[in-house]
Formats: structure tokens, sequence, C-alpha cells
């Protein structure tokens, strides 16, 4: 009587077989993991690849397109100061150009002559129709002869005006009264070479007005 246990050829053969497919399986699993990896690391790379394409091509447009309008408006900014700097440059000639006008055109009014010399030490002497220069001061007058005083101020810019001195470039060297509401003032440029003796009067409610410019030969009140 033969085992029942005992395998049989047929059981191996099937026993074989099993174990073969199993073999096939797990390697056939294997190698669909892998090239699953692989397509996804190669597909992976090419998106960051196109990725980093498309933010280079990103990245190199805005600098295309900012660079120019940054110039630009650098280059409106600078013309706009360009333009505001020659409106103010034509604004000064305007100014400088109606004032010299001005100028002329009180130098032309005043008409001088020449006159009598008071004394030994003057040079050349002239009368004119200066106009008074504006006052400050009000009501009833009398002169304050003190530095510093509104009298001595509008003396002295009246004093400029008749002479042609700057009140900036003048030495007062004596202001002496000269009659009723009338003075007499002798002023200098700093640099003292030229020297003149001013004759003004007191027009009420208007100021001092030079009557008489005489230049001197040498400083008497120095």
């Amino acid at each position: 009587m033969k085992n029942a246990n005992k395998p049989t050829r047929s059981n191996k053969n099937g026993k074989n077989r099993t174990i073969s497919r199993v073999v096939i399986l797990i390697i056939s699993v294997t190698m669909v993991l892998m090239l699953l990896i692989f397509g996804v690391w190669v597909l992976g790379g090419g998106e960051d690849k196109a990725s980093n394409e498309s933010m280079e091509t990103f990245s190199s447009d805005i600098e295309s397109t900012s660079l120019p309008v940054k110039e630009e408006s650098v280059e409106k900014e600078s013309s706009s100061i360009s333009s505001s700097n020659k409106v103010e440059k034509e604004s000064d000639e305007v100014k400088n150009s109606e004032k010299d006008k001005e100028d002329k055109e009180d130098k032309e009014k005043i008409k001088t002559e020449k006159t009598d010399p008071s004394d030994d030490n003057v040079t050349s002497a002239v009368t004119g129709n200066w106009e008074p220069v504006e006052t400050k001061q009000e009501g009833t007058h009398t002169t304050d002869y003190n530095d510093g005083s509104q009298d001595r101020i509008e003396i002295k810019q009246a004093s400029a005006t008749a002479t042609g001195l700057s009140v900036a470039d003048m030495i007062e060297w004596r202001v002496e009264n000269n009659g009723d509401q009338k003075v007499v003032a002798t002023i200098s440029d700093t640099q003292q070479t030229k020297t003149y003796r001013v004759f003004l009067s007191w027009i009420d409610t208007k100021g001092w007005q030079p009557n008489k410019v005489e230049q001197l030969k040498v400083n008497d009140q120095q």
C-alpha cells in the first residue's frame, strides 16, 4: 500500500509553478515601481526646469520693461527740474531787466545843472531835481541828529540817491544843521576815493530831498 502523504510529481510541479509566478509577480511589481519612480523623477525635473525657465523669462521681462520706465521717469524729473530752473532764470532776468530799466528811467528824469561852489575845496557843484526819499516819519518834524535815528537813516539814503554811492558802501563823516529843516552831510565811499558834500531839505510828509551836491578835493571832516 502506497503512502498517501508522499508528494507526487504533479504536486511538485504545481508548487514550483506557484513559486515562479510569485517571483515573476514580485519582479514585475518592482519594475513597475521603478518605472513609476523614474517617471516621476524625470517629469518632476522637467517641471522644475520649465518652472525655472519660466521664472527666468518672467524676471527678464520685468527687467526689460521696468528699466526703460525708470529711465523715462528720471529723464522726466530731470527735464522738469531743468524747465523749472529755466523759468526761474528767465524770471530773474526779466526782473533785473525791469529794474535796470526803472533805474535808467529814474536817472533820465533827473536833470542837473552846474552851480557855484561853496568854497575852494570844491572841484564841482551841481543842483538837481531829485525826489525826496520816502519817509516813515509822521507828524511835526524835528531833526534828530543822533546816530541810528530815523532822520540819519533817511539822510543817508537821500545822499546815496544824489551821489550814486551805495548805502552799504558809504561813510558818513558829518551831518550838521544848515538852517530851518535843512542839513548838510559830508560823505565818502568806503575806499575814500570820492568825498561829497550834500545839501538836503526836509519836505513835510515826503522826506529828505537833496538840493545840491559838491565833490570835494579833500575830506575836510576827516
